[in-house]
């Protein structure tokens, strides 16, 4: 420092701080060798508490007004410096300048989960995150414990430590709750009341005054919210048997996607609610010992024959695709019998004519016809 400015510190009788940040609670006023004049002018405006430091050593604590320096008003001081009586010469002193305004939204949350027991889910792990707010509510004790000489103090330098002392507090009476896990989101408000109540006279030993603890989420593993999302599924679906109903109707409306694992599971929806029909209509007939009279029908005729192409075995060899009209021909012409194989697309194997129901009209004009003669 210059010259000039030495001579303007000496001549500057105005002391204040007007705060432009949002984080900083501590803030030493800068003068000149600590000098300051006797009957300076002090400004200490509402949410802020002046404190005078002489030689290491706290004196005088004032609250928000305007003073004008003396003896009268610094007793404390005046005692320390041993002023004689109508003593106005300069003196010096270092002037702390506190913020007693709230500090909110401070984050505090779990790095790791929390192993906890659980009635239900044995032991589960949880995560909880939240926020809290703070005041500055004995400089003495705050400037003594916490800031020491630092002339520039923010939250961000005490932050840290608060947040670790929240959560270990935070897990010790999470495990002697005993609230079951799936209560904990209907009870975060008592448990943020119950960590401020805990954790309040902690935050006291630093000055500090703990006005509130939020909880504002508590979360499950990934795997667990998975298997509490499916459990959740499955107590609204409710009836089963009436989903498989739903599931094998809304199915039936789909277009064919030409099989695969698609029409697979369509099937066996299908035959689920086939299977569950048949059921309820079996268990709703009368149980009677009355004689059943059974209405005969008259007798069934075969199925047209489909015009499709067929392979057919001859001397021990695959020929065809023959459509009916040339198998119809085969048979006039004693080609093929009904023990001939026979294969179409989407049989598995060969087999037989005569066990292959659509083509059992090919040989139908020979009833009656008697066998070859044996050579």
């Amino acid at each position: 420092m210059g010259l000039w400015d030495k001579l303007f510190g000496e001549f500057v009788d105005v002391i204040e701080w007007t705060d432009s940040s949002v984080d900083t609670m501590v803030y030493r006023f800068q003068r000149y060798g600590n000098e300051i004049k006797f009957g300076a002018k002090l400004t200490v405006r509402e949410s802020q508490i002046a404190v005078f430091v002489s030689e290491g050593e706290i004196a005088d604590i004032l609250g928000p007004g305007l003073y004008e320096l003396e003896t009268k008003n610094l007793p404390i001081l005046s005692t320390l410096q041993h002023w004689y009586h109508g003593f106005e010469s300069p003196f010096k002193a270092e002037v702390y300048f506190f913020n007693t305004r709230q500090f909110v939204d401070l984050k505090w949350g779990t790095k790791n989960p929390i192993m906890m027991r659980d009635k239900e889910f044995s032991m589960v792990r949880l995560r909880t995150f939240g926020t809290y707010n703070i005041r500055i509510d004995d400089p003495a004790k705050f400037i003594r414990e916490i800031v020491g000489t630092d002339g520039h103090f923010t939250i961000d330098e005490i932050s840290n430590q608060l947040r670790n002392l929240i959560v270990t507090r935070y897990t010790d009476i999470l495990g002697s709750s005993d609230i079951p896990v799936l209560d904990l989101a209907g009870n975060q408000g008592q448990l943020g009341e119950l960590l401020t109540q805990r954790i309040a006279p902690e935050f006291k030993d630093y000055g500090l005054e703990l006005t509130q603890i939020l909880v504002e989420n508590i979360s499950l593993p990934p795997a667990v919210e998975e298997a509490l999302d499916k459990r959740t599924s499955m107590g609204m679906i409710g009836d089963l048997n009436k989903y498989i109903q739903f599931g094998a109707a809304e199915s039936m409306q789909l277009p064919n996607s030409g099989g695969g694992a698609g029409s697979a599971i369509e099937m066996g929806l299908g035959f689920a609610m086939a299977n569950k029909m048949t059921n309820d209509m079996s268990s709703s007939q009368p149980q009677n010992n009355s004689p059943t009279v059974v209405a005969m029908s008259p007798a069934a005729t075969p199925p047209p024959l489909p015009d499709t192409n067929w392979h057919v075995a001859i001397d021990r060899k695959s020929m065809g695709p023959y459509d009916l009209s040339t198998l119809q021909e085969l048979a006039s012409n004693r080609q093929i019998s009904p023990g001939t194989l026979a294969w179409i697309d989407g049989m598995s194997t060969w087999e037989a004519i005569e066990s292959i129901e659509s083509l059992n009209g090919l040989f139908e004009d020979e009833q009656g016809t008697p066998p070859r003669l044996p050579n």
